[in-house]
């Protein structure tokens, strides 16, 4: 059930970013506000080295990967919408096919990130956190970007009564919010 229900918040997080950054045009993806700042295809740079470090061979190999140049991550190599799809496709699907891999009695097992154990259950949680923060971000930096022609991801303001009079219109049941995420497949991010 806990891999299951993280797979689907993974889907959710990288389903909000895909959604914002389908909001903005493309020289938005590479803006930053300063030197020290990270465009969004910065982030998209990052999530996926670390995605394809952490999950790749997760039980024969430290989740911090030799080949893995971390810091070369904030330093812009995207230069289009193009090759931030499949850079953000590539981190995503690493993660993925491992997740898909695992079965319940691998969550307790050992890995090691940076020489460090952790349990298979607890590298999940510790990941989830780390791209749902950088999913959020992207989701800020689009917003900001659009100005006034944002389009909610979630409950649009001033509309929590009409959905909260929704979610209560229907018959209770154990139905999860993750349970209507679109297909994957889709590009989400493309304009």
């Amino acid at each position: 059930m806990m891999l299951t229900s993280s797979i689907k918040q993974f889907k959710y997080y990288k389903q909000l970013a895909e959604k914002a950054m389908s909001q903005v045009d493309d020289g938005s993806l590479f803006n930053r506000l300063h030197g020290d700042d990270n465009s969004i295809a910065i982030i998209v740079q990052h999530l996926a080295g670390n995605m394809q470090s952490r999950w790749s061979n997760i039980f024969t190999e430290d989740g911090e990967k030799s080949w893995r140049k971390r810091d070369e991550e904030f330093e812009q190599f995207i230069q289009t919408r193009t090759q931030l799809t499949d850079v953000w496709e590539n981190g995503w699907k690493v993660l993925f096919d491992t997740l898909n891999s695992v079965t319940a009695s691998d969550l307790g097992r050992t890995i090691y990130i940076r020489n460090e154990g952790l349990t298979v259950s607890d590298a999940i949680i510790r990941q989830l956190c780390h791209y749902s923060y950088h999913c959020g971000q992207i989701v800020y930096k689009c917003r900001q970007i659009s100005g006034g022609n944002w389009k909610s991801l979630s409950i649009p303001k001033k509309e929590s009564d009409v959905f909260n009079s929704n979610k209560f219109g229907i018959k209770k049941g154990e139905n999860n919010y993750l349970d209507g995420l679109e297909d994957q497949k889709d590009k989400k991010m493309d304009r």
